[in-house]
């Protein structure tokens, strides 16, 4: 059976929490409301990350990756695998775990009507100054892009594949994926997921990355907008 959903998975020095990573998703295949996959991208790390990511996807016929020669971030991880997928939906979740896989169902149950179904984090299990940052960055966003999404930095997305692969991807884009979909006048929608404190590894954001880095990157946002180019293939012959 062909497979409709391929989820993304980036890892940039994960090697603690990769044996987890290979578990809670090859638990949620077994639930999956369409047939899916996974997809690692390795972000260059320089740990034992890539090892393991091998081992895995030796021992599972549902798990492959990609990887970089070297650490090139987040979007471009994320960009990556957008680009190599040939299933119709395609998503991402983070190595660190801090989402359930299984919340990818709830977001699935309403892809039909929308082109990028994103998760927001309730009750989220972070640090005062993690989530007060957020919170001050998204707002920022809100302003420069009237997406109306309370929570971008979710890791947790469902996205039509033909719409994922037209977004022109740069460092720091991650955080702007609804309002590339509206750019494309595409529909967007966010559903209350579920959210979990960090058990293994080290976070790769301090407090430039969530407040100062986006508060530029909106800049960025504004004229990718304006030369933003749109278009729709009506034949082909």
């Amino acid at each position: 059976m062909k497979y409709q959903f391929t989820i993304i998975v980036p890892v940039y020095n994960e090697e603690d929490n990769l044996d987890r990573v290979e578990k809670e998703l090859s638990n949620y295949i077994t639930i999956a409301s369409v047939k899916t996959k996974i997809l690692f991208v390795n972000d260059g790390s320089i740990d034992q990350s890539q090892a393991i990511i091998e081992r895995i996807c030796s021992e599972n016929n549902d798990f492959s990756f990609i990887s970089f020669e070297k650490n090139k971030g987040l979007s471009a991880a994320i960009s990556a695998g957008f680009q190599n997928v040939d299933s119709e939906l395609v998503g991402y979740i983070d190595s660190d775990l801090q989402t359930d896989p299984k919340d990818f169902n709830l977001l699935l149950d309403h892809i039909d009507q929308y082109d990028l179904v994103t998760g927001v984090r309730s009750n989220r299990k972070d640090s005062f100054v993690k989530n007060m940052s957020s919170t001050i960055a998204n707002g920022i966003r809100r302003t420069f892009t009237h997406d109306g999404m309370d929570d971008t930095g979710c890791p947790l997305k469902v996205i039509k594949t033909d719409f994922a692969k037209k977004i022109p991807m740069f460092k720091g884009l991650h955080r702007f994926l609804p309002a590339m979909i509206l750019l494309q006048d595409g529909k967007i929608m966010q559903i209350p997921v579920s959210h979990f404190p960090r058990i293994a590894g080290e976070a790769k954001y301090g407090l430039w990355n969530r407040l100062i880095g986006p508060l530029i990157d909106c800049f960025a946002y504004l004229w990718m907008k304006k030369k933003y180019i749109n278009y729709k293939i009506e034949k082909r012959g």
